[in-house]
């Protein structure tokens, strides 16, 4: 009777908790009716808070272990085999610090945090340039791609070792597997959110999937073959779907096991001679936005792939080159080639904060957050350094030199560690992790 009893009051309790996620999930997305509904049918305080798109988030992960614990019993694509030497837990990301609230950057004054000291190290070259880089979602992997058409695949644990000059077990090497198989140059990179693939879109229209738990992989083991020149990918949440963005206008979304391409209808507001440089999905997958060569930023209902908030000239006349979401899902970071960067608000539309004091005129510029949301990095094209700005304030509070020889092309932050990398003209890739 008292285990049934424990039972009941666990159940009750989890109930009560499911409730309230409901009810701060609907107020949150303005339908405050059935908020007040769902609150009145099931005795749940209306005013319940809960951390935004909390609700999304769990479920998402309750979806993902659903699908792995169907998967076992069978060999399914992408799964490490035991002798990979990929490390274990690979695609479990960690909990990270409580982003940066953005409701308050309008009304940020005073005096701006510091960026910590980093250390740089050369960690490899390509035989061509550098042109992009992405790390894995828990940040243990990192992955580089050229205008070689090669695409590198460093195992970060092994880059921090090698700085820390660690060398009892003999020389240390970060590059774990190198892979081949494009024709023209890698446009852009993604990792699977769980499974142990990569992939790449490049100028020979293809997206190519690697599995990198397999130590002798060189070449691709499923392609998909696209119309157009694909400028970047981007893995749904779930790992279910991808988004191309490409010369075409509109996104591309694929069906991950069919390659089924699924386009947008509602084209009347699409410039037909505009390529989407970048496309991104927010963290639970409802959004995902793109930035164009006409200098808008779209954002898009990720269920229905429907724009819903139209960012025209958001860069002028100049490229939108880069635009992510922040972990929130309220707000949009772009970079153009107006050498401006913008934080937008998704609800409105509205812009309100820029970080100013980098040139970019020529390259595919990136505009990053650190981990925890509280920086913004991109390069200086005219003066070759990484600028750092406090997200808050908008004030530049660092400017460091950025050891390539030529211009770099491309920044990217670690999602779950105080490290990013930049790739350069010089074909260099470099990794900076905090000082200590």
């Amino acid at each position: 009777m008292e285990i049934n009893l424990d039972q009941t009051l666990q159940e009750g309790k989890l109930l009560r908790h499911v409730n309230s996620l409901i009810v701060s999930h609907l107020r949150d997305q303005n339908l405050n009716q059935a908020a007040a509904a769902v609150a009145s049918a099931t005795m749940t305080p209306l005013s319940t808070e809960s951390p935004p798109n909390k609700l999304l988030e769990l479920i998402a992960k309750g979806l993902a272990v659903e699908r792995d614990e169907l998967a076992r019993g069978g060999i399914s694509i992408g799964t490490a085999p035991f002798d990979s030497g990929i490390p274990a837990g690979y695609g479990t990301v960690p909990v990270t610090t409580n982003s940066v609230d953005f409701s308050l950057v309008q009304e940020t004054r005073g005096t701006s945090k510091i960026f910590p000291k980093h250390e740089t190290r050369h960690i490899s070259e390509h035989k061509n340039v550098a042109r992009c880089a992405r790390f894995s979602p828990d940040g243990k992997f990192v992955a580089t791609g050229s205008a070689d058409t090669s695409i590198k695949l460093f195992e970060v644990s092994k880059i921090k070792q090698m700085m820390t000059g660690d060398t009892k077990d003999g020389p240390v090497r970060p590059v774990i597997r190198t892979f081949y198989d494009h024709l023209q140059p890698i446009n852009d990179l993604d990792f699977h959110p769980q499974n142990t693939i990569l992939i790449s879109g490049a100028k020979d229209n293809t997206i190519k999937f690697f599995d990198f738990s397999k130590t002798n992989a060189r070449r691709a083991f499923r392609v998909i073959q696209d119309t157009h020149n694909v400028r970047s990918v981007c893995f749904h949440p779930s790992g279910e779907y991808l988004l191309a963005g490409t010369d075409h206008p509109i996104a591309h979304l694929y069906d991950v096991n069919t390659f089924t391409c699924f386009l947008t209808s509602n084209t009347q507001d699409f410039n037909p001679n505009s390529a989407i440089n970048q496309v991104r999905y927010s963290s639970t997958g409802s959004l995902y936005v793109t930035a164009s060569k006409d200098g808008s930023i779209k954002i898009f209902d990720g269920k229905i792939a429907e724009c819903i908030r139209p960012i025209i000239n958001a860069h002028g006349s100049s490229e939108a080159t880069s635009a992510i979401f922040t972990k929130d899902q309220r707000y949009v970071l772009s970079c153009g080639k107006d050498s401006c960067i913008k934080l937008w608000e998704v609800s409105t539309g509205r812009l309100v904060k820029q970080y100013v004091g980098a040139v970019h005129t020529q390259f595919r510029a990136q505009a990053v957050f650190n981990e925890s949301e509280e920086f913004v990095l991109s390069i200086d094209e005219l003066t070759n350094e990484v600028v750092i700005w406090d997200a808050l304030t908008g004030e530049k509070v660092a400017r460091w030199q950025s050891n390539h020889v030529g211009n770099p092309r491309w920044i990217e932050h670690s999602p779950a560690d105080s490290a990013f990398v930049t790739c350069g003209n010089d074909r260099s890739v470099r990794f900076w992790k905090q000082l200590i």
